[in-house]
């Protein structure tokens, strides 16, 4: 699920300031500690061969996000596909793969123990 700003609700304006908030994005209540993340990926990059090994093949953290620059495509388990591009906030549910369009930096909140897993098996899968 993805949201550009100008489409997120505004809760009120005022001179200098303005709220904007979308309810029930993800829920985070079955995990336990987080992780910020900062990513760099440059366009061409497709993690999917990378995530093969993973249950279904796919990322099986869910992730909470910013895209600062850049547009890549998110395909889900289901095989719809989102695109994502500079400016967005994100929530990416689990069973997930990506491929980046043009470069792309990006800021995640992930569940902790769930990304360091598939951190580790893409840091081994590269290694090999």
């Amino acid at each position: 699920m993805r949201i550009a700003k100008t489409d997120v609700p505004e809760v009120f304006s005022a001179p200098g300031a303005v709220a904007r908030q979308i309810l029930e994005f993800g829920d985070a209540s079955q995990y336990d500690k987080m992780t910020g993340e900062y990513f760099s990926l440059e366009a061409g990059t497709d993690i999917g061969p990378l995530l093969k090994g993973l249950e279904e093949d796919l990322c099986q953290s869910p992730h909470w996000g910013y895209m600062i620059e850049g547009r890549l495509i998110m395909t889900y388990r289901d095989g719809s596909e989102e695109t994502v591009s500079a400016g967005d906030i994100f929530y990416w549910p689990p069973g997930h793969t990506l491929r980046v369009e043009d470069d792309a930096e990006i800021i995640l909140f992930s569940p902790q123990h769930e990304h360091c897993e598939t951190l580790a098996h893409l840091k081994k899968q590269l290694d090999s």
